[in-house]
């Protein structure tokens, strides 16, 4: 019997309501929007045919994002290339909002993420996990299968990295 007919719909819907999170620490992995969304994609289809291999009662997220990023560095691996990022700009613009305070705002924008960008995809992945999706350092660490203090020195050094790059541009402060 096909294993999504056995799926649980409230497991379904918790699925569909992470699909935001994930599409944006997709983004963060792969540095644009296509790839992001080929990513997402890739690891919905293959977290509901695998659903049965996740543990009720643990982090549904962290498990995702777990095969987001293992499908991602598979990815990479069979490529042996570095993609670019896409400029920030791409992002969808807010309507009603002031122009000059968007364009500053856009200004800061793409210099964080350059400064974003510039980091070490190891220290990107932990950047994306505790500060963009609010895990705590212990859910970053059993994400990416990592000792927490390697977490927490990882991100040490990126936020250490970021200060700097971001204090030699002389905007945000």
């Amino acid at each position: 019997m096909n294993r999504l007919m056995n799926t649980d719909e409230t497991t379904r819907q918790a699925l569909v309501a992470l699909i935001p999170r994930l599409r944006r620490f997709a983004r963060v992995l792969t540095g644009n929007m296509a790839d992001a969304d080929d990513v997402v994609q890739a690891c919905l289809e293959k977290a509901m045919l695998n659903l049965d291999q996740w543990q009720p009662g643990t982090r549904l997220d962290a498990w995702v994002f777990r095969i987001a990023r293992n499908h991602w560095l598979d990815n990479r691996r069979r490529a042996h290339n570095r993609m670019g990022h896409d400029d920030i700009s791409e992002m969808p613009d807010l309507v009603g909002d002031d122009g000059v305070a968007v364009v500053e705002a856009g200004d800061e924008a793409r210099m964080v993420r350059a400064a974003v960008d510039a980091l070490p995809p190891d220290q990107r992945d932990v950047v994306a996990l505790v500060i963009l999706e609010e895990m705590s350092y212990r859910e970053a660490a059993d994400t990416l299968g990592l000792p927490i203090g390697t977490v927490m020195s990882r991100l040490s050094r990126a936020k250490a990295a970021l200060a700097k790059r971001i204090a030699g541009t002389g905007a945000v402060q």
